[in-house]
């Protein structure tokens, strides 16, 4: 697992939420977010930018 992919586990496990939670924000599967935040599906722009705003941060600053 990546650094990037590491703070994002800690940032969301910070805010109390489950990847099931998480994945409700960003209306997508669960199964879909688990694989981003381990590494096994790659990240695109745009949801990195909707999973930096829910933490009320920059991407770069969440996945850099």
């Amino acid at each position: 697992m990546s650094k990037g992919y590491k703070k994002l586990k800690e940032e969301r496990k910070r805010h109390h939420m489950s990847c099931k939670d998480m994945a409700i924000l960003l209306n997508i599967s669960p199964g879909y977010y688990w694989q981003v935040e381990n590494g096994t599906r790659r990240l695109l722009y745009d949801l990195a930018v909707r999973i930096a705003e829910i933490f009320q941060m920059k991407p770069d600053d969440l996945f850099y």
